[in-house]
């Protein structure tokens, strides 16, 4: 599955706020290198070694076209392409921070743990997640996905419930983060412009599997099927624009 930047940057200000709102949790790093996990077009990584310039930083994504637009301006980070799944710094880190990418990832217990273990003393996992999977934009998208055709494909590649509540992070974290821990969530109220405004926003993230799985007929059919149901959920307001309320959820936690 290919990632394209500039449709999921078409409400750069809405999906990059959250992330700049966790950057401004995290507070005094000790003494070592500092890496992101999914660093996207590397708007927050530019941010992160802006504010701590004696440290080594390096982004990590698995998306190459991800990569290309994020190295397009010249920086001293490191940009590297590697399965999150997989990756292992080679040094204990000050920082790993991720921003909207970890609900991509199975098995959060052993993750999580790992992500700890990569951490020097005092050193900071900082990650934010959307957890608005039971909002009408993701129930339809499952619905839609398992009443037509296309269901017995689909249905393998939906992603029903990819993060818990906050207590389950707080249980998995608090036996080693033993500088500190906090999660915490917050709902944002996306004011979104132009026509199926919710439609683009999820077609450039959590739709971008389902579509391509389907042949261009049946996705026609599909996303057709879906931004009507879409269109009735989220009715324009009386000035045009569209509401969306999106829950996420961040964590920090000091080793």
């Amino acid at each position: 599955m290919a990632w394209d930047p500039s449709h999921y940057l078409k409400f750069s200000d809405e999906r990059l706020r959250p992330g700049f709102d966790l950057l401004a949790r995290v507070g005094d790093l000790p003494s070592a290198p500092l890496a992101e996990l999914g660093c996207g077009t590397g708007v927050h990584a530019r941010a992160i070694a802006a504010r701590w310039p004696e440290h080594s930083l390096t982004a990590i994504d698995s998306s190459p076209e991800m990569l290309r637009q994020a190295a397009a301006e010249p920086s001293s980070i490191h940009w590297q392409q590697a399965d999150l799944t997989r990756w292992e710094s080679q040094e204990k880190l000050a920082l790993i921070f991720s921003n909207a990418v970890l609900q991509w990832v199975d098995n959060h217990p052993t993750q999580f743990r790992r992500f700890m273990a990569m951490l020097t003393p005092g050193g900071i996992l900082a990650v934010q997640m959307p957890r608005n999977f039971g909002a009408p934009s993701h129930v339809l998208m499952r619905q839609t996905a398992s009443e037509g055709p296309w269901k017995a494909r689909l249905d393998p590649i939906l992603r029903h419930d990819p993060v818990a509540g906050p207590e389950i992070y707080y249980d998995l974290l608090v036996p080693v983060a033993k500088g500190g821990l906090d999660v915490w969530e917050t709902e944002y109220l996306h004011v979104l412009s132009g026509d199926d405004a919710v439609f683009t926003w999820v077609s450039g993230t959590a739709l971008r599997p389902l579509v391509a799985a389907l042949e261009p007929a049946e996705r026609a059919d599909f996303e057709q099927r879906y931004r009507e149901a879409l269109r009735r959920a989220y009715p324009h307001r009386a000035d045009g624009k569209t509401l969306l309320p999106f829950r996420r959820l961040f964590i920090v936690a000091r080793a």
